[in-house]
């Protein structure tokens, strides 16, 4: 159950941080922050992502073996680097409409994928 538990709020945190590092291009697209000094855009990416790392920081302890988690460090990387990328492509299919998706970007999350299947391979130690 913490597994599934500690991926579930990876998902929340990337949600929080894709939105903290992208939502202001949305903005500008919309013609909403046109005209925002940049420093306002930072502040507000700021606070979004404080939300991420109110997610991301307990998702990390709790899913680590070090607090009786099931996931080592490498483990815990490569699970959240999957999961930022996949909701990233969903955040910008939807938000983005101009970006296409490619045979590219399918080769590149099987990769992925495979990634996170090797991160889990047990060896000796």
């Amino acid at each position: 159950m913490k597994a599934l538990f500690t991926i579930l709020m990876l998902v929340v945190s990337n949600v929080f941080m894709t939105f903290a590092w992208y939502g202001n291009l949305k903005l500008q697209e919309m013609k909403i922050s046109t005209d925002w000094p940049l420093y306002v855009i930072i502040l507000l990416s700021w606070a979004v992502a404080l939300l991420e790392y109110s997610f991301m920081i307990p998702a990390n302890r709790m899913g680590s073996e070090i607090n009786g988690g099931p996931f080592n460090l490498i483990q815990l990387k490569v699970i959240q680097e999957a999961v930022s990328l996949c909701v990233f492509t969903v955040v910008v299919t939807f938000l983005f409409k101009t970006q296409s998706f490619h045979w590219n970007h399918i080769v590149s999350f099987i990769l992925l994928v495979l990634a996170v299947y090797f991160a889990f391979i047990k060896t000796g130690k």
